[in-house]
This record gives C-alpha cells, structure tokens and sequence, in this order.
C-alpha cells in the first residue's frame, strides 16, 4: 500500500443518517472501521466498499468511500470483480451471516478459495435482522425465531470452520464492544495479501438481544474470551493464570499453579502456520467450557487469484504476436465475402 496524508476517523463518514437501531452492534463497527481506515493512511478514492442485502449491509451509505450497496448474497462476486478490474483498490465488503452463509454461501467458499485480495467483514447476530427475526444458518439449535417457535433442529454454521475449510489463508474474530480490538484486526487484515475475513459477533438488539452476553459480561469476560496474538502463549483469565494445552490431540484448558501446571506448558500462538489443524481447532472452542477465542487466528501468506490472473496477462501478452484487436480479427482461418 501507498500511504499519503493521514486522514482522520471522521473524514470517512458521510452526511446520511445512520439508520440502524440504538445500540445495534452495527454502530460500534462502523465506528472501528473509519478508524481503521484513516489509520492505513490511503486517500478515501482508493477504498471501496461493496455490500449485499441486510442490517450491515447499509454500511455503504455511511462511508465517505465509493461504494455500492449490492444485491442478497452477491457481495462477494461483485468486490471480486472489482478487485481483478483495478488491483490498485482496497476493497472492502460488508455483510451478515445470513446474507454470507446463506444464499451468498456458494459465492463465499469460493471467495476464500480463491483468496483474492478483499478484506470481509462477516457481521454475525445468529439472526436474519432486516426481515424480522427468522433463523439465520449461525442460529444456535434450539434458538426460538419467528420461523423456528418451537426452536431450530439443525445445527449451526461456524464462519471460521467454514472459511478455513474453503482454504482461507486468513480468520480473525472481535466482538462489536471491543472497538478497539476490531480496529486493529481491521487494520492487520487490510494489509495482509489475499481473502481477509473478520468475523464479528454482534448483538440484534431487536431479534436476539444478549446472543453474545455470556462472552460480554463485565464481570466474566476476562474468563470467557481469549485474544490469541501471534508468537504469544495462550493466556486468559481474571488473574491471568488460566491456559490452553494440547492433551491427546485435544485441546484442553488448566489452570497455571495447578497440577505441575507452568506457563511453559501453555501453547503459543502461531497464526502463520500453513497447516489449519490447530486453527480449526480454536475457532471450534466454545463456551463455557472453553473461552471464545478472539483476535487473528490465522494468517497464512500466499499467492492471491489478482496477482496471479494479471500476471498470467502480462505472460501472454509478451509472449504473443497479437498486438491488437486487428491482429485477433485477421488470425486463424478469414476468407473474403
């Protein structure tokens, strides 16, 4: 990236009205987002910020940004086409777990697939938002929505599962009241080359108020979310004093001080590893029996599908003896009428 003068939070909210309910998750984000934005320092013309149908999808209309608020489940073949088009661009795409997991879902695999150069941003509330509170394909089995009275029978997706298993080379996870944590997931992610998918749990405070609470409480969060960092042992807990090991290929939580416990047995995070086991592993931790685990879980380099679709280009381009289109028009078999 090509940095320039740094510009501020602020320059990268527009004049609409923001139209979401008071003390939606969604207010929080935006706010993170325009933070990271004005912190990565590139002129507002090279963002672009492409949405489907949803809660979050307003987000276009709020950025100071080009940016186009797309159709339901579509997002991510739109932000591609426009990241292969102009590489120069930072794209950005804004979307649910309704509008990702669900018809967007054949376009999403094959987004992190591919890994091309898009920084997503999955905004989960377990519920469809906008059309009034029916189950989402994150809803939790047993969750009572207007479609589901009687609660849901199927079970959920789990976004980080499902990115990794599509060959997703980067997964990180917030939570809409930690914008601080966000900003800086949001700013590692617009720098890292390929498919960057944050997921963030966020609250409905309409349809399903509190989804989140028992990661978000006060009192307890401390106990209940892990921030993994990269290099760093996995360490929580109100004192500190709580870890993560590997116990016959299990993972496993003990407590330093307990049992021959030391902060040596606890495993150290390492997002950069190739192989997903571990990773998959962490983005499966779920309460109470384990904290959620936060922050960038996984961050593997490697070739995106726009750096190699314009190098292949440029190849035959050096390589061929067609240099217009009246070359192209004039080759193979012509015959005069």
């Amino acid at each position: 990236m090509v940095e320039t003068e740094k510009l501020a939070p602020k320059d990268f909210k527009s004049d609409q009205e923001v139209r979401w309910c008071a003390g939606c998750g969604d207010h929080a984000v935006l706010s993170a987002v325009h933070r990271a934005m004005a912190e990565l320092g590139l002129p507002k013309e090279k963002y672009v910020v492409i949405s489907g149908i949803g809660c979050s999808s307003r987000f276009p209309y709020y950025m100071n940004t080009y940016a186009m608020h797309s159709i339901h489940g579509r997002a991510a073949a739109i932000a591609s086409g426009v990241k292969v088009a102009n590489p120069e661009l930072s794209v950005w795409m804004i979307t649910g777990d309704g509008d990702s997991m669900a018809i967007g879902g054949n376009h999403f695999i094959h987004l992190m697939r591919r890994n091309i150069n898009i920084n997503v941003i999955l905004l989960n509330n377990q519920i469809y938002g906008l059309t009034k509170g029916q189950y989402s394909p994150t809803s939790l089995e047993g969750q009572i929505t207007k479609t589901s009275p009687y609660g849901t029978v199927e079970p959920p997706f789990n976004p980080g599962r499902l990115a990794i298993g599509a060959e997703g080379k980067f997964f990180a996870r917030s939570l809409d009241n930690n914008v601080g944590l966000t900003t800086s997931i949001l700013t590692e992610a617009a720098r890292f080359e390929g498919t960057a998918l944050v997921e963030v749990l966020q609250n409905c405070v309409i349809y399903n108020d509190k989804a989140h609470a028992f990661i978000t409480d006060k009192a307890m969060k401390e106990d209940r979310q892990l921030i993994v960092e990269h290099g760093k042992p996995m360490i929580y807990g109100i004192e500190r004093n709580k870890g993560i090991v590997i116990d016959k290929l299990k993972l496993k939580t003990v407590t330093i001080g307990e049992n021959g416990i030391t902060e040596a047995d606890i495993l150290v995070h390492d997002a950069h590893d190739p192989d997903p086991t571990l990773h998959l592993m962490l983005v499966g931790l779920t309460a109470p029996e384990f904290p959620v685990v936060l922050g960038v879980i996984r961050s593997v380099e490697a070739e995106t599908y726009d750096q190699k679709f314009h190098q292949q280009i440029a190849h035959i381009q050096s390589t061929s003896n067609k240099k217009s289109l009246q070359d192209v028009l004039y080759s193979g078999n012509i015959w005069k009428v």
